[in-house]
């Protein structure tokens, strides 16, 4: 008896009615040698474009598999316009913080280096995996945008430069100890929103006044205790899903 589709897997095919996936070698080995699964079994298949589809393996081989698709489950619908932009942290801590980001809805990456960024590089690739692995597992059809990493200085400088953007930043300063984050959230009206989380060093007072000039960007508190960078991620992704995002439905 073929196995239910307890397994989830994102491609980069285009995904159509009765059409077959080559998969590439590594997934092929995870499907037939990880997962012990074989000819007729079922899969759940998504490329983030064309929805969530039920899929049906066909084994060419002891190492190679192809994917015939049998339906579409769950059709297509738009990622959140969540954009969560941060000072690149070290392996394990970003690893978590990126999958922990996709987990909550963020639908753009973008590494930022401030003054007191301890990371100099970042491995886009090893980003990509990790939010690929966090959609696979929580069910999200959107695999969210990842950029190449800027300075804060340029990154604001391009924004202010743009006079028609629709979207606020919202920008978790730890010096603020005035004011509760959901009063200061129910203020922002634009229908895309960017969060912005600093280095374990938080930002230099230069850093903080170009922030705060900006007439797009929203400071906000995290409460009285300092956070480490990965947990404020979370706190303030929730905060925004909580009070503007898709947790208000």
């Amino acid at each position: 008896m073929a196995k239910g589709p307890s397994t989830r897997l994102f491609v980069e095919h285009t995904l159509s009615d009765g059409a077959v996936v080559s998969l590439e070698k590594d997934q092929s080995n995870y499907l037939l040698s990880v997962m012990r699964l074989t000819t007729g079994d079922q899969i759940i298949v998504f490329n983030g474009a064309d929805g969530e589809w039920l899929a049906e393996i066909d084994k060419k081989s002891k190492r190679v598999a192809d994917l015939q698709l049998v339906e579409l489950i769950r059709p297509q619908t738009p990622p959140q316009k969540l954009h969560y932009i941060f000072a690149p942290l070290k392996r394990a801590r970003l690893d978590y913080m990126v999958q922990k980001a996709v987990e909550l809805g963020v639908s753009r990456l973008t590494p930022v280096f401030t003054e007191f960024t301890n990371v100099d590089r970042v491995n886009l690739e090893r980003m990509k995996a990790n939010a690929i692995e966090a959609a696979e597992q929580c069910g999200i059809l959107s695999i969210p945008q990842i950029d190449s990493p800027v300075k804060l200085p340029h990154l604001i400088n391009e924004w202010s430069e743009n006079e028609e953007t629709d979207k606020r930043l919202v920008f978790c300063d730890e010096s603020l100890t005035a004011g509760g984050p959901v009063a200061q959230l129910t203020e922002i009206t634009e229908p895309s929103l960017a969060v912005l989380i600093g280095p374990e060093g938080g930002f230099s007072a230069s850093e903080r006044d170009l922030l705060v000039r900006q007439r797009f960007v929203k400071a906000i508190s995290l409460g009285p205790r300092i956070m480490r960078a990965d947990t404020a991620a979370v706190a303030a992704l929730s905060l925004v899903n909580a009070v503007l995002g898709d947790w208000r439905n």
